[in-house]
């Protein structure tokens, strides 16, 4: 019994701690488009991200979430060992954790994703050997390193150029964006909508069909249009201000609409990324629940939902700045124009390829929804060594994460075993 007791504690713990990190990392990726164009404060920016990063966990993050990651390990190989496969994710989720930490510090946006799953395939191949690593899905996770941001680059690129043919480049561009800005605010609300209905809704015991959900989130896309439109209407222009720039009235109307990506941003990462800290947690929860049976997925209690929530929520508040940074100034210069176009492509990014099945990092989606922005306007308006910083970052955090895994799970074999 205080053996039990022991694990789940340390599995809270070690989860908490492993959320913090996201939230420091991940979260401020998402919300840095929007802090960087100064579209939002750091303090709102935090309190958007406690709400839709919740609501996003809950409503489309689904009841029951992958505990052995992405089928990284064969768990059958664990089966008659639980107390290894215990060891092996409160490694993980130390391992994981302590990386995303060190990488916050530098300011460098890492993919969680890759970080737990690294730190998994080191500790599989320490407890088991090579055999227990699936190592075709991590192939397929590598191509996510590709996959992730041309994908998000391409549409944030493609989004930018509608921004710029029907506003920017117009006789009458704050016309033009009082007229266009709310069919945009309408497709933040879709997609949120749409992804609520189509993943989540099946979860909490309210199935609906597609027909109906398209037809719902149609609805509440024009609910939130017409949100946006009385906000748009209650801006305070100013003329002189487009006299030292041309486009300082158009930027206000396009600040209004950031607010709607970065809830649509946080909602998509909720619903992506929290099961990175969870998973973990929930596997050694029903370890200890079953008596020591292995299972490849476990039903997830809402107690370590919240440890979730909270953890990433007070990683973004303490340590999110330097990372928000990084992807909201460092990469390119961004107004609330370019960062809306980021922040709806790495949204749509995410939202389409999790409906597809496809191997997607919320870091790389975001970044490579940056850089499309900024190619936009041409190669030189990107930071190139910025950028060389953050692919090298990429391309360690796999074995960082198996090694600290490795390292840690001897540490805790030894003082718990």
């Amino acid at each position: 019994m205080e053996q039990e007791v022991l694990y789940l504690s340390l599995a809270g713990i070690f989860g908490l701690f492993m959320a913090f990190g996201i939230g420091a990392n991940d979260v401020a990726n998402a919300m840095g488009t929007s802090v960087g164009s100064r579209a939002l404060t750091v303090r709102q920016a935090v309190i958007i991200a406690a709400v839709f990063e919740f609501a996003g966990a809950v409503l489309a993050g689904g009841e029951v979430t992958a505990t052995i990651r992405k089928g990284i390990i064969d768990a059958g190989l664990l089966s008659a060992s639980p107390d290894l496969l215990v060891y092996g994710m409160l490694a993980s989720l130390l391992a994981a954790g302590i990386w995303l930490l060190v990488a916050s510090s530098f300011g460098l946006p890492v993919s969680t994703t890759h970080s737990i799953v690294g730190a998994m395939v080191g500790f599989a191949i320490a407890a088991v050997g090579v055999a227990a690593v699936e190592w075709g899905k991590v192939g397929y996770i590598v191509m996510s390193w590709v996959v992730s941001p041309v994908l998000a680059g391409t549409i944030s690129y493609m989004l930018f150029e509608t921004v710029r043919r029907l506003i920017l480049d117009t006789d009458d561009p704050l016309g033009n964006a009082k007229k266009y800005v709310p069919v945009y605010i309408f497709l933040v609300g879709f997609i949120i909508a749409l992804v609520t209905l189509l993943k989540g809704f099946k979860h909490v015991g309210l199935p609906v069909s597609l027909g109906a959900s398209y037809g719902l989130a149609a609805l509440f896309g024009i609910l939130t249009m017409g949100i946006g439109t009385l906000m748009v209407r209650r801006i305070r222009l100013d003329p002189d201000a487009d006299r030292e720039f041309h486009f300082a009235n158009v930027e206000k109307v396009f600040a209004v609409l950031m607010i709607f990506t970065a809830c649509s941003m946080a909602f998509a990462h909720g619903s992506n990324d929290v099961a990175n800290a969870i998973g973990p947690v929930a596997a050694i929860v029903g370890i200890v629940q079953s008596g020591g049976d292995v299972a490849q997925k476990s039903a997830l209690p809402l107690w370590v939902l919240l440890i979730g929530a909270v953890g990433i929520v007070t990683g973004l508040a303490v340590l999110g700045r330097k990372v928000m940074a990084t992807v909201g100034t460092g990469i390119t210069a961004l107004t609330p124009s370019h960062g809306f176009a980021a922040e709806l492509g790495a949204a749509g990014t995410v939202v389409l390829a999790s409906g597809l099945g496809l191997p997607i990092s919320t870091t790389h989606t975001l970044v490579g929804a940056v850089l499309g922005v900024g190619l936009a306007r041409g190669i030189a308006a990107i930071n190139l060594p910025v950028v060389r910083r953050i692919f090298v970052s990429w391309i360690i955090t796999l074995p960082a994460g198996a090694l600290l895994a490795v390292l840690f799970y001897y540490v805790l074999k030894i003082l718990l075993g």
